[in-house]
Order: C-alpha cells, then structure tokens, then sequence
C-alpha cells in the first residue's frame, strides 16, 4: 500500500481543515494541558491549537510516515511528532486530552483504540473526535463499487476489501463505555461538501477518498477512473458534492 501524498493532502484537505475547527471549539484547550491529536496528518489543526493556547504541551501521531515528515513542516515549534498506530500507542505519559479528526474510520479495530485511548488519559481527561461514520460517503462509494465491476477494471479488484469503518453511534457508544469511558455522548452529522468545479472535485477525491483502489489500478488507467466519478458527479445537483456524515465522541476518563 502506498503511502498518502501528505503535500497535496494539505493542499486539498480544507474540508477537514473546516470540520477540524468546530471539534477544536469543543475542545477547548486550557493552559498547560497535555494534548494528544491522533491521526494529526500534516499539522494543520496542531497549528490551530497553538495558536489558541501557546502554553499547551502538544503530542501528535500518525502511522503515515509523509503525514508526519509534512508536519514537520508545519508544525508550531516545541510539537513532539511521532509515526505510531493508533491501536498501539506508544505512550506512557498521561494526556490530559486526545483529540482527533478525520481518522478513525481508518482504524479497522475501534474496540482496541478505545482501550489505547483510555489508557494513556489522566483521571479526568478527555476524548473529543471527530472521523466519519454511519452513511458516510454512502453515494460515492456505490458509485465506486459500480465502477469497480466494469470489466476494464474488475479484474484489479480480486479480493478487495473495504479499509474502513464508518462505525454507527449505538455500537460507539458501547465500545466506549466498555473501554471505561463515563459522561460519553455519541452523534452523527450531515456535513454535505460541494467542490467548486470537476477539476477540484478530482484532485480531492483521487487524493483523499480513492488510495486504495487506485492502488489496484494500472497508472495508466488511473485517470480514466477518476474521470469516470467526475463525470458522474457533474450530474449531481448541487454537482461535485460529496456526501460526507461526521461521528463526533466527547468522552471523560473517570
């Protein structure tokens, strides 16, 4: 599997950028705290947190080995960055809170997370997320499926499977609780993403929703295939919107 292209994901990923800043306000650093974004990808929001309390001790992991080195470009200064998984987190310092956005529908074991997570909190801290969920992309990823079955591209798709979980709110909330989790509060939103024209629409999705399949894909008929989604999008009305649903978490380490 290939690595991201973490210089064109921050190019491209104000979407998340957006949603990220919304999570951060429920966040609400304080001076002084210990924060851990998982999945912190090229340090946009790390910035962000920074920029709201420069008294913060600031932690950021991603397993992708480009996601980090691009943060340390953009990374404030004095932010330890590590590549790490999120279902092995190798921390023994307690944080007093975990942030993360756009991550842990990546993660395939969100049982196992819990448990990293809830093990290095402080008593008292907090987890504030914020990943895709339930009908998550539902359209997109039909379209995908359809056009994985066409006969110039089938035979890429031997045995693919699904790298992610957009997981619903009851079964978050039971894996919560039962990592120990207390005060947990679980919720969906509809967050439609319009992209300005088909040339936005491609570079996005090719950059941030289709690494996997394009993996599978020849080089040489990759464009066919990103072609292909466009020209389906462009019909949408509002054309080039991709239909994105956020899983938010706010859970407290008792």
């Amino acid at each position: 599997m290939s690595d991201w292209d973490a210089a064109r994901y921050h190019r491209v990923s104000e979407p998340q950028r957006a949603w990220g800043l919304r999570v951060l306000d429920r966040l609400a650093p304080a001076d002084g705290e210990r924060i851990l974004d998982v999945g912190c990808g090229t340090g946009r929001l790390m910035s962000q947190i920074h920029a709201r309390v420069t008294s913060v001790q600031l932690t950021g992991m991603d397993r992708s080995a480009a996601m980090v080195a691009e943060a340390k470009r953009h990374a404030p200064p004095g932010v330890r960055l590590v590549q790490a998984d999120a279902t092995a987190l190798p921390f023994a310092t307690r944080f007093d809170a975990v942030f993360s956005t756009a991550t842990f529908h990546w993660v395939p074991d969100h049982p196992l997370l819990f448990r990293e997570i809830h093990r290095v909190l402080c008593s008292g801290g907090r987890l504030v997320s914020q990943a895709g969920g339930g009908p998550n992309l539902d359209r997109f990823y039909r379209r995908t499926a359809t056009l994985t079955r066409e006969p110039r591209f089938a035979h890429c798709f031997d045995g693919w499977r699904d790298p992610w979980t957009f997981a619903e709110v009851g079964d978050t909330r039971d894996r919560l609780l039962h990592a120990g989790f207390v005060d947990v509060e679980v919720w969906l939103e509809s967050s439609p993403t319009t992209l300005p024209d088909g040339a936005s629409y491609s570079e996005f999705i090719k950059t941030v929703c289709l690494r996997h399949q394009l993996d599978r894909v020849p080089p040489e008929h990759r464009g066919a295939f990103v072609q292909a989604l466009t020209d389906r999008a462009a019909n949408d009305q509002p054309a080039f919107t991709l239909d994105y649903w956020r899983l938010n978490i706010d859970a407290r380490k008792e």
